[in-house]
């Protein structure tokens, strides 16, 4: 009897350590091997399908072409770098040496005004679209909120919503860019038309799904939560901070998952038409270019953007896991 317990016990670690082992397995198969396999599947059949592709601009680009194209990118990046870093110097030189002549003198600092790279362009567009975010979710949250709380409210704001949440941004954009250049009349602007005609577009398109998502969690909210908000006599301030926002904070990040997804998505047309310096322009510029590297460079634009498109859903979805106290609640 004894003897046999002790055979037991003795292979049990094993049997936990190969479990143990194949769960790894398992991970790494599931995060690394397929999406890996399907990645390498999707460039075949690109590679594949580009070679019997001729364009009025040449071969439809390749893996391989759009890979030297991120090459060329980042040296012309480095590039203008190089040239912006020398004019600040030959500047400095020049004033010093007007300084040395007359102490007096009042020194003048220009800006460097090359080209903008394609690092440049992504920096702009990623400024854009979480300025419009931001401005959106300010306005979007504390009105979902009220709408939810509210049925009087929602009565007066559904219909507004509804009429509007089907018209697309873009159709916006006509209306905004008139709009921006009669109100935003400054000798000395402190941002660009474009970039406030961009971001305003963004905002617009941002409103719709974070209003609908907030109302509809703050309306859902269990009557339990409710009825203890009312027992406790909390204030109205109170009872939003303590029942309303942890109650619905899944759908409030699933209206603002949603809004950043269409808004990346919006913002590089937006970018196109109102040429506000960021990818949208890239890609625009690109095609009017019409060289033999124009195709490649603009995939290797659609890559960037689908890439970044990608990393904000992923940082929005960390910031709700942060944000919610059920952990578990964040969809993947």
């Amino acid at each position: 009897m004894n003897s046999t317990s002790s055979t037991a016990a003795q292979s049990q670690p094993p049997s936990r350590l190969a479990n143990h082992f194949q769960t790894i397995f398992n991970s790494l198969v599931n995060t690394v091997a397929i999406p890996l396999t399907g990645i390498s599947v999707f460039l075949m059949i690109w590679a594949a399908g580009a070679q019997s592709i001729d364009t009025s601009l040449g071969a439809f680009p390749g893996p391989a072409a759009v890979y030297q194209q991120f090459g060329k990118l980042y040296l012309e990046h480095n590039a203008e770098r190089a040239k912006a870093d020398a004019f600040y110097q030959r500047q400095e030189q020049r004033n010093n040496q007007r300084l040395d002549v007359d102490p007096d003198y009042t020194v003048k600092v220009r800006s460097y005004t090359g080209k903008e790279t394609f690092a440049d362009q992504i920096a702009t567009s990623l400024v854009t679209v979480i300025s419009g975010f931001l401005l959106a979710a300010f306005i979007a949250i504390p009105l979902g909120i009220a709408v939810g709380l509210s049925k009087t409210l929602n009565a007066a704001i559904n219909p507004i919503v509804q009429i509007f949440k089907p018209v697309s941004p873009l159709a916006w954009l006509p209306l905004v860019t008139m709009v921006v250049s009669a109100v935003y009349v400054s000798p000395d602007p402190l941002l660009a038309k474009s970039f406030l005609t961009s971001m305003i577009t963004v905002t617009l398109c941002c409103l719709w799904p974070m209003v609908i998502n907030t109302s509809v969690g703050v309306a859902a909210i269990d009557s339990d939560l409710v009825n203890v908000s009312r027992v406790l006599r909390l204030s109205a301030l109170t009872h939003v901070q303590k029942i309303v926002l942890p109650a619905a904070m899944p759908m409030i990040f699933t209206g603002m998952r949603l809004s950043l997804g269409i808004a990346w998505m919006v913002l590089i047309a937006a970018e196109m038409l109102a040429q506000s310096p960021g990818l949208g322009k890239f890609v625009w510029d690109e095609f009017q270019n019409g060289s033999s590297s124009s195709l490649s460079r603009i995939m290797a634009a659609v890559i960037v953007i689908g890439f970044i498109g990608f990393l904000l859903d992923r940082g929005m979805l960390q910031i709700q896991r942060l944000a919610s106290w059920d952990k578990n609640s964040a969809a993947r």
